[in-house]
């Protein structure tokens, strides 16, 4: 038997680019095989920006973005088992990057997480175990991050409203020999539920677990055709 887990999901409550709430994400996966979600908002400028959290304490900001977490969660009740993730943007850079098995203390402990570079973050990521993946390397605009500080990439990306160049993503990784790879729906509206994701062997129920099955590549990638509806 086989669990299906979106592992790059949004929602309005915290992410600005996001048009779904927490109460859309849950409706448009109930019913599927879909047995858990990570959510990864937005940890990026536009999110504190928009609701003019620019001159917050860290700790605020990790308030509101935790926020989005715990609605989720309460939406969610036992219908889905939902983990916490981050995907983060640096301050005047365009690339996203996707961190898997983060929690509170982490977000919390360690500053301005959008205020690092790369090798920054790669460090304090993998002092504490979790796991850093760029997110759609290839897409328009994004930029190819050093390999060596990533543990991995996503190779599908599900967002009908960009050209992702999945196909690259997924050569580009084997050319790594980066055996984390991971497929993502990248849920921001009601029509992208489903697209992407990954099986696991066994249910998830907690990070720690997520962390574990991931690292042993107890895993498959889920991959869709889908149309895509904005030429880039």
């Amino acid at each position: 038997m086989e669990y299906l887990y979106e592992m790059h999901a949004h929602t309005k409550e915290v992410s600005n680019c996001a048009v779904a709430t927490a109460k859309d994400l849950v409706e448009s996966y109930k019913g599927t095989e879909y047995k858990g979600i990570v959510l990864t908002n937005h940890l990026n400028e536009m999110t504190f920006k928009r609701i003019h959290m620019e001159d917050a304490s860290w700790n605020e900001k990790i308030d509101h973005f935790l926020s989005g977490y715990n609605i989720l969660k309460k939406e969610a009740g036992d219908r889905f088992n939902v983990l916490l993730g981050v995907e983060i943007n640096f301050y005047n850079t365009a690339n996203d990057y996707l961190v898997y098995g983060v929690t509170e203390e982490f977000l919390r402990s360690n500053g301005d997480l959008m205020a690092m570079d790369l090798e920054e973050l790669s460090k304090i990521t993998h002092e504490n175990g979790l796991l850093l993946v760029q997110a759609h390397p290839f897409r328009r605009d994004m930029e190819v991050a050093d390999w060596k500080l990533l543990d991995g990439y996503e190779i599908f990306n599900g967002n009908p409203r960009h050209y992702s160049s999945n196909e690259i993503a997924e050569e580009w990784a084997k050319f790594h020999n980066k055996s984390l790879v991971l497929s993502g729906s990248d849920f921001h509206e009601i029509e992208d539920a489903g697209i992407g994701g990954v099986y696991f062997n066994k249910e998830i129920k907690t990070n720690e677990e997520l962390l574990e099955e991931l690292k042993a590549g107890n895993y498959r990638v889920r991959k869709v055709d889908f149309k895509h509806t904005r030429k880039e």
